[in-house]
Formats: C-alpha cells, sequence, structure tokens
C-alpha cells in the first residue's frame, strides 16, 4: 500500500532531504528531539546506532504493538 509520510516533524532539518534508505542508515541523533548525549545513551544502554535499528529492535516493536492496542481500546 502506497503513502505518504511528512518527516519535517520527526527528523531534523540536514536529513530531511536523504532517502528513506540514508534516514534508516542516520544516526539516531537525526530523530528531532534526540540530542546527541541521548543518542550516546541509547547506544550506550541498547547498542542501537541507527534509526532503523531502533525502529526493527524487537522490544521497541513490541511496546508500539501493545501502545497501539492500547489505544485502541
Amino acid at each position: 500500500m502506497a503513502g505518504t509520510v511528512d518527516l519535517t516533524t520527526i527528523i531534523d532539518k540536514a536529513w530531511q532531504d536523504k532517502s528513506l534508505a540514508e534516514i534508516a542508515d542516520a544516526p539516531v541523533e537525526a530523530l528531532a528531539g534526540v540530542s546527541e548525549s541521548g543518542g550516546q545513551l541509547i547506544r550506550q544502554a541498547l547498542g542501537i546506532r541507527t534509526i532503523g535499528e531502533l525502529g526493527r529492535n524487537k522490544y521497541f516493536k513490541a511496546a508500539a504493538a501493545i501502545a497501539a492496542l492500547a489505544d485502541a481500546n
């Protein structure tokens, strides 16, 4: 299913002209609101370096599914 997503609210301006593959490979700090120190903490605590790794993480996927189900009730 094709669709569109407005990345301007979730990706830092420096990354907004990049392809989705480039954004997936970007450091977590490329997410709007994630500071450099926050990105370092995510790497240290969870070993997650990129936006793609964050999005594919089984624990984050499980938490997102639980939250969506809870919101649907």
